[in-house]
């Protein structure tokens, strides 16, 4: 994500945290705004927040929202009534922490993520991305696809005959890594007498060390695209890669395409990624690298070294296994059947608005995602067709309420807040 649309997202939250803020006072204690709110704020905070691709002087409206924020806070504090507030104040503190800082002569300073500039920004998995619920994150996928919220993983049968029926469903973070849900899952299929002989999963499940658990505790079979070789050389196609070494793991030596053998072995090491195999390191010396005629195809490192990083033996040879498996057209075809989970995503996200969490907190929007996957299996088990009722109008807020009044105007669409 860039830095300017970054910015713009940060602005969008901060700016529906004042509305939201401002929506809790004037349903509890609506005349303590009385002294702060005119008719500038009514058509700032009036509706909520769409601020567009391109809106007009953004660094002008991070300094104007937050000294908003400020004000508000402060006016709360001067009137006792922060001691008192609710979940919407406290989240707008604790969004005003982690998007603000003071420079010296005690102004607000925009936070951002290179640190010489400041303090710099918290960590995605500690981000408040919401006012209405501050255990929500912000995620991405690719691309294209971002989110504020929780992540939903749905497992369904894929049968070709008969309807196909949702099986697990379990609800995450948004910021926790895909593969790390799968050894849940098998889990509680296991508990249920679900567990399938073989699990389509994409990319983002095929961790090395849960193909390697699935098979061994659950006898399943993970089949998904295993990540590539990570190293420089392969990812460039020039050069020796990982897969061009010799690896004897009886003798603990590995052997390079130039006929040197390692000086070295030492792991295996755990990694700092809950979803990455154990990582044993070959290690070659300067002086077998640096006479070396292919040394330019090697290694580019300063000390003209090269290093060598593999995971244990049974990991290894799932992994060449795996890998060789995937090139055959037989494992393609079985593989296929996946690509019908997508139009099953597509079925929660807008046939049943899976996107639009109607409680707040992961524990009640699991009981959502549940609850709206044993909709789907009805709709498929008796073949009825989804129903389609048309959304209610959305009634006036607290804070619009207040304005009205007060005969202060609010603008009636987020198009005519000069995006």
């Amino acid at each position: 994500m860039s830095s300017v649309v970054r910015d713009l997202t940060r602005l969008e939250l901060i700016t529906e945290a004042v509305r939201a803020a401002l929506e809790e006072v004037a349903g509890t204690s609506p005349h303590l705004l009385d002294e702060l709110v005119d008719e500038d704020w009514g058509l700032r905070y009036g509706r909520p927040i769409r601020l567009g691709k391109n809106p007009t002087k953004p660094k002008t409206r991070i300094l104007a929202t937050g000294n908003d924020a400020l004000r508000l806070l402060e006016h709360l504090y001067r009137h006792g009534a922060d001691r008192t507030s609710g979940p919407r104040i406290q989240a707008l503190r604790q969004i005003m922490v982690q998007n603000y800082d003071r420079d010296t002569a005690g102004r607000l300073r925009w936070r951002t993520a290179e640190k010489e500039a400041g303090p710099g920004l918290p960590p995605s998995s500690r981000v408040v991305v919401s006012p209405y619920d501050t255990s929500d994150r912000y995620a991405r996928h690719g691309h294209i696809i971002s989110w504020k919220g929780f992540a939903a993983h749905l497992t369904e049968t894929c049968a070709l005959d008969g309807p196909n029926v949702i099986t697990d469903v379990a609800t995450t973070a948004a910021t926790t890594h895909d593969s790390q849900v799968l050894p849940g899952i098998h889990t509680r299929l296991g508990r249920r007498g679900l567990l399938p002989a073989e699990h389509l999963v994409d990319a983002g499940y095929t961790s090395l060390p849960h193909l390697e658990q699935a098979a061994r505790e659950h006898q399943v079979t993970v089949a998904g695209p295993l990540p590539a070789n990570p190293t420089r050389q392969h990812r460039q196609a020039k050069g020796f890669a990982r897969d061009d070494f010799h690896i004897d793991y009886d003798l603990q030596q590995v052997t390079c395409p130039q006929g040197q053998v390692s000086a070295g072995w030492h792991g295996p090491y755990p990694t700092s990624s809950p979803t990455a195999a154990p990582l044993i390191v070959a290690r070659f010396t300067k002086s077998q690298c640096r006479p070396c005629p292919a040394r330019t195809q090697c290694t580019a490192t300063a000390d003209n070294a090269r290093t060598v990083g593999f995971p244990p033996r049974e990991l290894r040879d799932l992994q060449l296994r795996v890998r060789t498996e995937q090139q055959t057209l037989e494992w393609k075809t079985r593989y296929a059947l996946r690509s019908g989970v997508e139009g099953k995503v597509n079925e929660f996200a807008h046939g049943h608005s899976m996107r639009r969490c109607r409680y707040r907190g992961q524990r009640k929007a699991h009981i959502q995602h549940v609850l709206t996957a044993i909709a789907v299996n009805i709709e498929r088990l008796s073949k009825l067709p989804p129903a389609e009722d048309a959304p209610a109008p959305r009634r006036p807020t607290a804070f619009q309420n207040y304005l009205d009044q007060r005969e202060l105007p609010r603008p009636k669409s987020w198009r005519t807040l000069g995006t």
